[in-house]
C-alpha cells in the first residue's frame, strides 16, 4: 500500500534512536522518548509544502503532533505542515 497525504500534511518516517543502557537498569517502552526527528515519505498536494519541503528531506518536527499509523510493519506520522519545526541540512 501507498499512503498518499492530502492538503497541508506529510507523511514521515520516524528516525530510530540508539537505545542507551544504564546499568541493569530497564526502562520500559512506554516510558521512552519518542524520536522527534524523522524523513518525509510523501508529501501532500498543497502549494506551500511542495515549494518548501521535498520527499528524503530529514525534519524536526513538535513532539506531540500527527498522527502514528502502521502500514506494513514500518511506523509512520502524517503531519500537518504546521507541525514541522525544522529542516536539517
Amino acid at each position: 500500500m501507498k499512503l498518499e497525504p492530502l492538503g497541508d500534511r506529510v507523511v514521515i518516517k520516524a528516525s530510530i534512536v540508539e537505545e542507551k543502557k544504564y546499568g541493569s537498569i530497564i526502562i520500559p517502552d512506554t516510558a521512552k522518548e519518542k524520536p522527534q526527528t524523522g524523513e518525509i515519505i510523501a508529501i501532500g498536494t498543497d502549494d506551500d509544502v511542495k515549494d518548501n519541503l521535498k520527499v528524503g528531506d530529514q525534519v524536526i518536527y513538535a513532539k506531540y503532533g500527527g498522527t502514528e499509523i502502521s502500514l506494513d510493519n514500518e511506523d509512520y506520522i502524517i503531519l500537518g505542515y504546521g507541525d514541522i519545526l525544522a529542516k536539517v541540512s
